[in-house]
């Protein structure tokens, strides 16, 4: 049953549900990885490659990933119940079938400057989340989309201003879930560009984070702004500065700065995906899809490169 629902899925995205429900359904595994090497042939870029993210930056692909474009992609997001926006990049998938994705998005907020990540308040930062997302909970239940309760961090902010780049995660839970079944997480990686940001987002369950952490970092360190798009590009005199800081992609504290409704206009509409994403259901979804089966190849934590 559950390979029936990955490759309806696959067949959905590739040519739509009428022609997905006409297609043979293999069981055994080797016709499940030749179902998922057939989607990833007919969709996606295999690398290694340079995947262009629309001029503003290019991702390295390593090999043993898989780049799934906008269009299919956003069908893909669809499918496992998510919408996507303007920013919305692309998506990164294992070359072997696995229980995880990477999402990627561009945010033309403007240029952020970082000097509050020295202050930050992870605590404080954690009180925000939850309250943002008892917000996007309200338009959730009106979705029927299971409600969110956030759990902790899974790892606490952390920003190298040497290259731009910074790292986060929480962990959360479908509040009808009883068990930590449910949990799930969102692994937050992003690095900053002259007139914005481009953040990596790996969903993925919380047991399995340790191992997936390195694949997370390695793509990280292969995403590059453009020459003229960089961090270190900004012209103080043409270049538009962004309302907020760091802390504000964290947890919301924006909130302080330009009010509640302000944030709901400006930013919590991103915060409610920033959660949403990873929202229990379409998770779940995803891992129906996506049997647990062997990693990418073994992938050593990456050095940073500089920007």
């Amino acid at each position: 049953m559950r390979f029936r629902i990955f490759l309806a899925a696959l067949m959905w995205v590739s040519a739509g549900v009428a022609a997905a429900a006409a297609l043979p359904q293999p069981s055994a595994p080797q016709d499940r990885e030749a179902a998922y090497e057939g989607f990833l042939q007919r969709e996606a870029t295999l690398g290694p490659a340079h995947v262009a993210l629309r001029g503003d930056a290019t991702l390295d692909l390593p090999d043993g990933f898989a780049f799934l474009p906008e269009k299919a992609a956003r069908e893909f997001m669809k499918r496992i119940g998510n919408d996507t926006d303007e920013g919305f990049r692309g998506i990164v998938l294992p070359r072997k079938r696995d229980n995880w994705f990477v999402f990627l998005e561009y945010n033309a907020s403007g240029y952020i400057k970082d000097d509050d990540a020295k202050e930050w308040d992870a605590d404080s930062m954690l009180a925000d989340i939850r309250r943002n997302t008892e917000t996007a909970n309200v338009e959730r239940k009106v979705r029927g989309v299971p409600e969110l309760g956030i759990l902790g961090w899974v790892e606490k902010p952390h920003y190298d201003s040497a290259t731009h780049r910074m790292i986060w995660s929480i962990s959360a839970r479908d509040k009808a879930t009883k068990n930590d079944a449910g949990n799930i997480i969102n692994y937050r990686t992003l690095v900053l560009g002259r007139q914005g940001y481009i953040a990596l987002v790996m969903v993925t369950d919380l047991s399995a984070i340790q191992a997936q952490k390195p694949v997370a970092l390695l793509l990280l360190s292969k995403l590059h702004f453009e020459s003229g798009k960089r961090y270190t590009d900004f012209n103080s005199s043409t270049d538009r500065v962004a309302e907020y800081g760091l802390a504000a992609l964290i947890g919301g504290v924006v909130v302080h700065k330009l009010g509640f409704f302000a944030l709901l206009a400006a930013f919590a509409a991103k915060a409610a995906k920033f959660i949403g994403v990873a929202a229990v259901a379409a998770f779940a979804a995803f891992r129906r899809f996506f049997r647990r089966g062997k990693p990418p190849s073994e992938v050593p934590a990456p050095p940073v490169e500089p920007q």
